[in-house]
């Protein structure tokens, strides 16, 4: 089995940038997506990014492209997710999954193992 931790979260202000970190344990050698989602309070978990085992494929949600990038560095076990310009509408908790199969999977559903989640507070 696969365990997640985030790290990275904290309070910013509109503009500036910020980046988690998701660092696996456990076996880790099992190929798996990794994808990051949020959620608002009040709202439910929103897909954010996510990434290929082989780092060739990449899929973001309309409402971070172009400002959020993932990557992942299979040799250490970590993933990222560098945010960029924040905005207020960024604020949530952020978590980090794995999805034990192919592709960029962007439904909830498809991942069977996540973190406990970092928050992002950002002020206007």
């Amino acid at each position: 089995q696969v365990q997640l931790v985030e790290s990275g979260g904290g309070l910013v202000q509109a503009g500036d940038s910020l980046r988690l970190t998701c660092s696996a344990s456990g076996r880790t050698s099992s190929s798996y997506a990794m994808g990051w989602f949020r959620q608002a309070p009040g709202k439910g978990r929103e897909f954010v990014a996510a990434i290929n085992w082989n780092v060739a494929r990449t899929y973001y949600a309309d409402a971070v492209k172009g400002r959020f990038t993932i990557s992942r560095d299979n040799a250490k076990s970590t993933g990222d997710l560098q945010m960029n310009r924040l905005e207020p509408a960024d604020t949530a908790v952020y978590y980090c999954a794995a999805a034990f199969r192919a592709g960029v999977p962007s439904q909830s559903y498809e991942y069977t193992v996540w973190g406990q989640g970092t928050q992002v507070t950002v002020s206007s």
